[in-house]
């Protein structure tokens, strides 16, 4: 059976939270393979809506196993929260239909104080982080410091897990005026919080290659964007994990061989929240347009997106890191009623043509867009739900950006109502 991989190959926001949702359908397991709970997934079904960060898209629905993977890291007080709120939702949350990898690394109150105080100090050239902790729990990941999911099942363990935490965080806190952390108080609360994680932890690589063995369908979730990968991205503007489909593997435990489709999420236009470069950003009435009718506000964060035309660019780039198999191309309608569109074919740099984008920081920021323009379409486009529904200058603009980006298209999305999708190419058929 086909095991798909979902990424955002924009810079996040392309609507993967619907596109999740509406292929779990067809999933047996949807497991999260990166990010933490800076990620937001906002679903629609009938009317309802959900705001997901942390949990998989798929635990909005019944008779599915929804699996946080090690490549997460995890707030225990976040995931509480976000459980209590989805319960009083009428969403089933059990050990049952939640997994959460042993050896997941936790987001700590420390990190977000550390994040947030960085960031303040750092007011030349602010990263945009929403200052939740996450990119300080990498770090501490990778610096072989972190306390991990098991970690809190053992006291003695947890206590040699926070000496070696402390002794480089009170360092960092004292040279930027913050209080030492108290060891003793740190404890209590982790183990304050133990039991209402512990019961979700399990093997998770283990569980995965057995439901993968005997058949089952995983679907593989991702967060924020390709054009926020650490490495891929526009560095130094981007998250601290990756981003890309390469993840899913690792993420989760399982070998690269589980991933037979990569469905990429773009929208119709480009977003991007938070600082960084942006060469196709509108500062006129279309931009407002597209701001106001995409309701364009970071799920999370509350942040107003900043909005542009289609950089097909960006996204041939982010299709062949990935290795995209074909596209979900959402939020269609939102260009309903413009006259004229433009895409983004190429750039300009100190009077050369680029077909990329290059890597350095400072060019990256120079590069003007050059672009093709379209004739646009005043029909309605929501709620379309077959090629026949779409006005034929909508059509046009669907298959040239599949020309330019060379990747074709597998879904298309034109509301945030999960039924309102054209299905092309179903990911999970063998």
């Amino acid at each position: 059976m086909a095991n798909v991989v979902v990424v955002g190959a924009q810079w996040g926001d392309e609507g993967k939270g619907k596109i999740v949702d509406w292929l779990s359908e067809r999933a047996d397991v949807i497991a999260r393979f990166q990010g933490g709970h800076n990620a937001g997934h906002t679903l629609v079904i009938d009317g309802k809506v959900y705001k997901l960060s942390l949990l998989p898209s798929g635990i909005v629905r019944g008779g599915k196993l929804s699996v946080i993977g090690n490549g997460v890291v995890l707030d225990p007080w976040a995931l509480g929260e976000e459980i209590e709120k989805l319960s009083a939702q009428g969403v089933d949350i059990s050990p049952d239909n939640l997994m959460i990898a042993e050896n997941t690394s936790l987001i700590l109150p420390i990190h977000g104080e550390l994040d947030r105080a960085r960031e303040q100090v750092n007011s030349i050239a602010k990263i945009g982080t929403t200052g939740r902790g996450i990119g300080p729990a990498y770090e501490d990941k990778v610096g072989r410091r972190a306390i991990r999911v098991a970690d809190l099942a053992d006291e003695p363990t947890l206590e040699l897990r926070i000496s070696r935490l402390l002794t480089h965080h009170n360092a960092l806190r004292a040279g930027l005026g913050l209080e030492e952390i108290d060891a003793e108080a740190l404890k209590a609360k982790l183990l304050a919080i133990a039991p209402s994680v512990l019961p979700y932890a399990a093997p998770v690589w283990k569980v995965l290659n057995e439901k993968r063995k005997a058949g089952k369908r995983i679907l593989f979730e991702g967060a924020q964007g390709s054009l926020l990968d650490v490495d891929f991205g526009t560095y130094p503007f981007v998250t601290s994990s990756t981003t890309t489909a390469g993840m899913a593997a690792s993420g989760t435990g399982m070998g690269p061989g589980a991933v037979d489709f990569v469905l990429g999420i773009v929208k119709a236009y480009t977003t991007r929240v938070g600082e960084g470069p942006f060469a196709c950003e509108l500062d006129d009435a279309v931009g407002e347009h597209l701001a106001k009718v995409g309701h364009e506000k970071g799920t999370v964060t509350g942040r107003s997106r900043r909005c542009g035309w289609f950089d097909a660019v960006l996204v041939r780039q982010t299709c062949a890191i990935n290795g995209v198999n074909g596209i979900a191309f959402t939020k269609l309608d939102v260009l309903d009623g413009l006259e004229e569109l433009k895409i983004c074919v190429g750039y300009e740099l100190d009077g050369e043509r680029l077909d990329y984008l290059p890597t350095a920081a400072d060019q990256q920021a120079r590069v003007t867009p050059v672009y093709e323009t379209m004739k646009g379409w005043s029909e309605s486009t929501v709620g379309a739900r077959s090629w026949n529904d779409l006005p034929a200058e909508a059509i046009k603009y669907v298959r040239r950006v599949e020309e330019l980006i060379d990747c074709p298209v597998a879904m298309l999305s034109t509301s945030p109502e999960r039924e309102d999708t054209i299905l092309v190419t179903d990911p999970f058929s063998d």
